[in-house]
């Protein structure tokens, strides 16, 4: 990352504001924003785990802090979540496949930004959440994520808004505490099988974190702009048209 431009920790402060006010890490995005910089694959994932980490942590704190996580909700996700997550980052795809992969997390980080599946509103019933479907879906979500290197909230977050099983900010709390454990799992497994490259400089650190804090605290006690996640799920949108 040698004479990394000044417009990169830029956008990435960018993409942690508003990934970390609907309860996201922001890997999808950070990967996004690497790929445009032609940052070489291995070193793209751990850099996004890694910030992933910082940032999902940081919110995971916000939402808790604002009584908005629901341990009841969160843990089913998780059980499987993680060992899914240590065994997707132990495996090596090739190249098209990653991007494949890549391009499908992009996409759906831009529909769930959008806001095309929109929130539940007040009138709208809860449903409970079944351990049957929840165990499982988890483990799926943190072995794919573990592959392409993101915390998973991008695929966790709509499925839980279509099923109806929390209001949106028990939704982003989970995400958040979902991701944490997926990112540390995932980047563990990586460290551990010699597939991850570190290549951070300090700005990228320093603006993921002070986007978070920002980001978190607005969606976990105010709100988050639609406007401004539509303009970042188009950014998404371009990075996986150039992915494919």
């Amino acid at each position: 990352m040698d004479g990394l431009p000044i417009w990169a920790p830029l956008l990435i402060f960018v993409v942690a504001v508003l990934y970390s006010s609907v309860g996201h890490g922001g890997a999808s995005g950070y990967l996004a924003v690497l790929s445009l910089l032609a940052i070489p694959r291995a070193e793209m994932a751990t850099t996004a785990l890694a910030l992933n980490i910082l940032v999902a942590g940081t919110a995971c704190l916000n939402f808790h802090r604002s009584n908005h996580l629901r341990l009841r909700l969160t843990w089913p996700l998780i059980v499987l979540s993680i060992p899914g997550a240590l065994i997707g980052g132990a495996i090596y795809v090739p190249e098209r496949v990653y991007s494949l992969l890549l391009a499908v997390a992009l996409l759906a980080a831009a529909v769930r930004l959008s806001g095309l599946l929109n929130p539940l509103s007040r009138e709208e019933k809860l449903r409970p959440l079944r351990l049957p479907a929840a165990v499982p879906l988890g483990g799926a979500i943190g072995l794919l994520s573990g592959i392409v290197g993101i915390g998973g909230g991008v695929f966790l977050s709509p499925v839980m808004i279509l099923a109806r099983w929390a209001g949106a900010k028990q939704v982003a709390a989970t995400s958040a505490c979902f991701i944490v454990v997926n990112s540390i799992a995932g980047l563990s497994s990586r460290m551990i099988s010699h597939n991850a490259d570190f290549g951070i400089v300090p700005a990228l650190p320093l603006a993921a974190f002070a986007g978070g804090l920002i980001g978190s605290s607005l969606g976990a006690r105010r709100f988050s702009s639609l406007a401004l996640r539509r303009v970042l799920a188009t950014v998404l949108v371009t990075a996986a048209v150039k992915l494919l």
